[in-house]
């Protein structure tokens, strides 16, 4: 690697559409003369981002919103949890809403057909700071479907719909599933409000997946009446809390 391709953009183009990454190929050759950039890979959905991501130096993703497997914005979502995230530019045909989030976040887009003066400009402010996660957060329009999970720097994802359920230990959320354990750094109350109509709140600490629960069984600790939820599939018993008694009624 010469000094030059060194001191280069890396550039990671997402697109599923073989023409849109031709396109963008061919703009990014005509902003080679003011930028140095190097076209690290092509990817054809989010997933494939990640791999190439976990496995290469990427300095800015040039990302389609709308992706088969796993979208765009999801994917940002997951890429923004990362130790040096890459700057992130995303790319449309027309999404009224997301542009207006985009906007109000402060999050950097190119509106297709793409210009070679945009994409330039686009990739000097995306070089030089990655959106935040709570930007990405708040212009999302529908929930994650995978959790990522961060374990020997590579990316675990952690579909939703196999999570039995999420438990807030100091500053990490134990996230279950019936084959194991993950660890998650992030907030129990985000998380609750990103997936409220999967998950129910049994306790402060713990949301349990609506479809994980087995029922519910009378508890008797230290001589106070109570409940506890059953986890299917496990046979754990997790305490509800007084406060959160009335789901019990609620469930049979």
């Amino acid at each position: 690697m010469t000094l030059a391709d060194a001191r280069a953009c890396r550039i990671l183009v997402a697109d599923d559409e073989a023409p849109a990454r031709a396109r963008l190929r061919d703009l990014l050759d005509d902003c080679r003369a003011e930028l140095p950039l190097v076209i690290v890979d092509e990817a054809r959905n989010g997933r494939e981002v990640l791999e190439i991501v976990a496995r290469e130096k990427v300095d800015v993703v040039l990302l389609d919103i709308r992706m088969p497997q796993m979208d765009g914005m999801e994917t940002a979502r997951h890429l923004a949890a990362m130790e040096r995230p890459p700057g992130i530019v995303f790319t449309t045909a027309f999404d009224a809403y997301a542009i207006k989030a985009f906007e109000v976040n402060a999050i950097d887009y190119l509106l297709k057909p793409i210009r070679a003066a945009r994409l330039l400009a686009a990739l000097r402010k995306a070089s030089a700071a990655a959106p935040s996660r709570e930007a990405l957060a708040a212009a999302a329009t529908q929930p994650r479907r995978h959790l990522s999970v961060h374990e020997r720097g590579r990316i675990h994802l952690v579909p939703v719909a196999g999570i039995l359920y999420l438990r807030a230990e100091q500053k990490y959320v134990t996230v279950r599933t019936l084959d194991r354990e993950h660890l998650v750094e992030e907030s129990l109350t985000r998380l609750e409000e990103e997936f409220g109509e999967a998950f129910l709140r049994v306790h402060r600490n713990c949301l349990v997946a609506r479809a994980a629960i087995e029922g519910f069984e009378r508890t008797d600790h230290e001589g106070e009446a109570g409940w506890a939820v059953i986890v299917r599939g496990t046979g754990e018993r997790l305490a509800v809390s007084r406060r959160q008694q009335h789901i019990v009624r609620e469930f049979r």
